[in-house]
């Protein structure tokens, strides 16, 4: 599922079985941290208040009941992050995690129910393919017995109710959370064998640091596993036709790159769609094209069943590349979301891991008798979702770099196969929604 996603507890059945599993567990989980059967005391920090690091200190503070837990971030406090209208697409897991949070903005996500795959011309045809002929690969919730897939909504429609979500807690117990927002943290060491200093402004210490801030990667420092791919991302909204399918993702596998639509709510009664529009850079002449030319190259490149696009916003231009570390934990220093990985969006799975790396720290800490017990599960049961969704991500973007004949109909071939075989494209659906497992 395109983006703008060990077996965890939030990996549940559904409807009925979903809602008395989800209870359950968290009374289970209430008890085990009232019988100290995990991490009892703990000082922990969370660097960055975007999505993951909220999420991360609002689990923390619902299942560490007896950790002390800062949460910095450079904004300051008063800063309405409400109107960032950049595009999030959230997997089923993700929204269960959030739910569960009692955070999850319904009103204002669009579902996702369908995604289809599919390859532009040149390609093979064949009336095998589908309607048009072409290779494609179609997942719907209906088909894999779920309400969603997924859905798509705003950063700052999601951090808001996030971050009042903390603000609540935080004033509910003044002694045990602490918001440090307005406080940039400029250096994070670890000199003790058992603590990290965390310098914002004046030196602290604490027995754990997750570090959830982790920005774009034209703005990073290398890490150990980096690669450009040397590709543009252009982002913003089109608006559709009022006949075009509600609810469906798009990812077309162009010759430059994939072109994904992801479906948006309503706005004054148009339907919109989010757009993220991959091209090489050697070969990048979006800035050049008017809107009404970006329009007519994009409507070329789509499949029929889109329909009409009828505007198109101001675009915004982001470099791409991999930029990951080679482990979540070094010492008692946890790095999640895109501090821990920036992947490329063809997959779109950045927050949907990093919730799961959240979910899965807490869940570790509030089972294990040590942190660093605990630190040394996470590493291990992370690893199989981690290592799989960046291997794909970067071989499938990798691939576009590429003219190697044939290349454009072997990809054309794979994706037939995966729409022929309904229990391969099963095992593709749950990974999309839930992760590996």
């Amino acid at each position: 599922m395109p983006e703008s996603t060990a077996s965890h507890s939030f990996d549940l059945p559904f409807g009925a079985a979903r809602r008395d599993a989800m209870r359950d567990e968290d009374t289970r989980a209430r008890s085990a941290a009232a019988s100290g059967a995990g991490v009892s005391s703990l000082r922990l920090a969370v660097v960055g208040a975007g999505p993951a690091g909220l999420a991360l200190a609002l689990l923390a503070a619902r299942y560490l009941p007896l950790a002390q837990i800062s949460l910095f971030d450079a904004r300051p406090p008063e800063r309405d992050v409400s109107a960032d209208p950049r595009t999030l697409a959230l997997s089923l897991g993700s929204i269960q995690l959030l739910q569960r949070l009692k955070v999850w903005p319904a009103a204002q996500a669009q579902p996702i129910r369908e995604v289809h795959v599919s390859q532009a011309p040149p390609t093979l045809r064949s009336p095998w393919f589908g309607p048009a002929g072409e290779p494609e690969v179609h997942i719907s919730a209906q088909e894999q017995g779920v309400e969603q897939l997924g859905a798509v909504l705003s950063y700052g429609q999601l951090v808001a109710p996030l971050q009042a979500a903390w603000m609540a807690a935080a004033a509910l117990e003044p002694a045990r959370l602490f918001t440090r927002f307005g406080q940039p943290v400029a250096a994070i060491q670890q000199p003790h064998g058992g603590e990290v200093e965390v310098d914002a402004g004046i030196v602290e210490r604490f027995d754990l640091v997750v570090v959830a801030e982790g920005g774009v990667f034209a703005e990073q420092a290398r890490k150990a596993l980096s690669h450009d791919y040397q590709q543009n991302a252009w982002v913003g909204t089109v608006t559709l036709s009022p006949g075009s399918p509600a609810g469906v993702a798009y990812e077309r596998f162009t010759r430059r790159g994939p072109l994904a639509l992801l479906p948006l709510p309503e706005q004054q009664g148009r339907r919109r769609a989010a757009l993220v529009w991959c091209q090489p850079q050697a070969e990048d002449d979006v800035a050049s094209l008017s809107d009404a030319q970006r329009l007519m190259v994009i409507q070329q490149q789509l499949p029929e069943s889109v329909g009409p696009l009828l505007e198109i916003s101001a675009l915004k231009c982001f470099p791409l590349g991999l930029n990951a570390e080679r482990t979540l934990v070094d010492g008692r220093c946890v790095r999640i979301g895109n501090a821990a990985q920036t992947l490329h969006p063809v997959a779109g799975q950045g927050l949907n891991l990093g919730l799961r790396d959240a979910f899965s720290l807490v869940e570790s800490l509030r089972r294990q008798p040590s942190v660093e017990s605990a630190l040394r599960r996470v590493e291990f049961q992370r690893a199989p979702d981690r290592w799989a969704t960046i291997v794909t991500t970067d071989a499938l973007a990798r691939t576009f770099a590429w003219r190697w004949p044939g290349l454009p109909a072997a990809r054309g071939l794979g994706l037939a196969a995966l729409q022929a075989l309904p229990p391969v494209k099963r095992l593709l659906a749950q990974q999309m929604m839930f992760g590996r497992r």
